[in-house]
């Protein structure tokens, strides 16, 4: 019997690359200890954002930092009672946003979000996917001249990197695009190229049952650690040990845990992102928006309205702060003066971040038959179909399609 790759982590990202490695004729079984799209995978905006590649460790971001983490309701904080833990991974999120390393973080973001534009339209076609997707594009918008300048330099680079986008400077413009909105967004980028899916979690699950239908396997396991064993690698779990001669490790938030048991000591953290989901009729959203100087986004989500983002760095185990889906809440609706507020779910995710925004895909330093694809911050599901083009490749040893080396775990 052909033994099976293992993927560990059944997101967006492990369905992802468990599809790609099969495709290429590998046998496959996912293991994920809560099942398909039980973490961000299921209540992410929804969004493919390949013109975003700026990394969030920007020159200058230092300076505004202070006045963002005391504010325990902005869009980027710290909780108190994490504030020492998480010391030693905003020095090197400072690090990182020096100038050469921002450069080097700005052309592989790049690079992995051209190679993952067409690579999902790849995997679209492959699982026959479409109606699952919105073609519709997206609105980033700005409140006055002095905003909308500060942000051309993000348009330039888009430009330098063949983005296709249409700056819009006026509230009449921008109604023609989206009608609805307060007067006070004066300029906006349109980026017509922009996609989304309907539901991120119809979407996950859309590749895990293709997946299951061309005969793999998906196991719920809580996966203890991993073990270097012979020609494979051994993965422990409660009561039982299964081998396998290659892992796969997608476990998004969590994945740095696995990686310590090999020896790999990656600087994980959790950008824990909260949204609040409007049913049907809520507003009329032509497509997305985000509102860059708040540091959240408006997504249409199976014909409601999902309003999230921010980033609170705050681990795995504080107990959700709600306040801040209720302020973004209280934001959009006064950005979205029509906006019926009432009868939404609110909800609390983990997004795995590195300090330079760039995950890790690569084999583990110590174990050569263990591939790393974790760390993608808020852009798991934009990247998710490039990144198992990448695990392929290197599962093949092929030479991957772009450079791989910003990527490698070795670089901490």
């Amino acid at each position: 019997m052909q033994e099976k790759i293992v993927v560990i982590g059944a997101g967006v990202i492990g369905v992802s690359v468990a599809l790609e490695l099969q495709r290429r004729g590998h046998a496959v079984c996912i293991l994920d200890r809560e099942g398909v799209a039980a973490q961000a995978s299921a209540g992410n905006a929804g969004a493919f954002a390949f013109s975003e590649i700026e990394p969030l460790a920007t020159p200058g971001i230092m300076r505004k930092a202070p006045k963002w983490l005391v504010d325990p309701l902005g869009p980027l904080s710290v909780p108190p009672a994490y504030a020492l833990k998480i010391a030693p991974w905003m020095l090197r999120f400072w690090r990182a946003s020096r100038s050469d390393r921002y450069r080097r973080s700005l052309t592989a973001q790049a690079d992995l979000m051209q190679l993952t534009s067409a690579a999902l339209e790849r995997q679209a076609a492959s699982v026959e996917g479409e109606s699952l997707l919105q073609r519709d594009g997206q609105l980033q918008l700005y409140e006055g001249a002095a905003e909308y300048r500060a942000s051309l330099p993000a348009w330039k680079l888009r430009k330098e990197h063949g983005i296709a986008f249409d700056l819009l400077e006026s509230p009449q413009a921008i109604a023609e695009v989206q009608p609805g909105l307060s007067p006070r967004f004066t300029h906006a980028g349109f980026t017509p190229n922009w996609l989304n899916t309907t539901d991120p979690t119809r979407w996950v699950g859309h590749l895990a049952q293709v997946f299951t239908d061309r005969g793999g396997q998906i196991e719920r396991r809580e996966i203890r650690g991993l073990k270097p064993a012979g020609d494979g690698v051994d993965i422990h779990m409660q009561g039982t040990v299964m081998h396998a001669p290659k892992v796969v490790v997608c476990a998004g938030a969590w994945s740095h845990h696995l990686a310590r048991t090999l020896g790999d000591h990656i600087p994980l953290e959790t950008e824990r992102g909260y949204n609040t989901t409007l049913p049907q009729g809520a507003f009329d959203l032509k497509l997305h928006l985000s509102l860059p100087n708040h540091g959240f986004v408006i997504s249409r989500i199976n014909g409601g309205v999902r309003v999230g983002g921010a980033v609170e760095l705050g681990g795995l185990h504080l107990p959700p702060n709600y306040k801040r889906a209720d302020t973004l809440l209280d934001k959009a609706a006064q950005f979205l003066p029509g906006l019926d507020t009432g009868g939404g779910t609110q909800w609390m995710g983990f997004r795995p971040s590195l300090p330079d925004s760039l995950p890790v895909i690569g084999a583990s330093p110590r174990a050569s038959n263990v591939v790393y694809a974790f760390g993608h911050g808020h852009v798991g599901l934009t990247q998710s179909a490039g990144t198992a083009e990448l695990v392929g490749a290197l599962i093949d040893r092929e030479t991957p399609p772009i450079p791989t080396d910003a990527f490698s775990a070795s670089r901490f």
